[in-house]
């Protein structure tokens, strides 16, 4: 005879389902949204674009790493960022390759939120020649996408150490 649980380990175990279920699928959409939303202005040369990764190529020429590293990064950061961004965005998308984008994400946005907090970019950063800033929301979303893809990744934490051979 098949017994029936429907005391409150049933109901945990539901309410658990449903909120993985929930989880992840917002995460990934907040990330894609984040990588989506930003890719016209690297891919146009916006304004923004180009005042973001000169400051830092010109920061990376003040601490001495190479010119043609420094400039290449000003003149093609925004567009291999964005090729990045794409990527993570399109894997997280998708449940069977959502760890890898997940992984993508933490380090696009390991290196955005170390040059918000270690260089001249700042958090709070000038948008334009007339010295306007973005109140600090670039930085925040970065924030956001990090921890939002640190979450994936231990959610999926057992493929994750299946990729890894453990």
């Amino acid at each position: 005879m098949m017994q029936i649980d429907i005391g409150r380990n049933s109901y945990k175990t539901r309410s658990k389902n449903r909120m993985n279920k929930f989880v992840n699928w917002v995460l990934p959409l907040y990330i894609a949204f984040v990588f989506l939303q930003s890719l016209f202005f690297k891919f146009s040369g916006s304004e923004e674009t180009v005042i973001i990764f000169n400051t830092i190529g010109t920061w990376m020429l003040d601490i001495g790493l190479q010119r043609v590293f420094a400039e290449g990064f000003s003149s093609y950061g925004g567009t291999v960022t964005g090729i990045a961004e794409l990527i993570a965005a399109i894997l997280v998308l998708v449940p069977v390759t959502r760890v890898w984008g997940a992984l993508a994400g933490l380090m696009v946005m390991s290196g955005a939120i170390f040059f918000h907090l270690f260089t001249p970019l700042g958090v709070v950063r000038v948008v334009d020649a007339a010295g306007n800033t973005d109140g600090g929301v670039l930085f925040i979303m970065a924030c956001g996408v990090w921890l939002s893809s640190l979450a994936l990744l231990y959610i999926d934490r057992q493929k994750l150490l299946a990729l890894a051979g453990r």
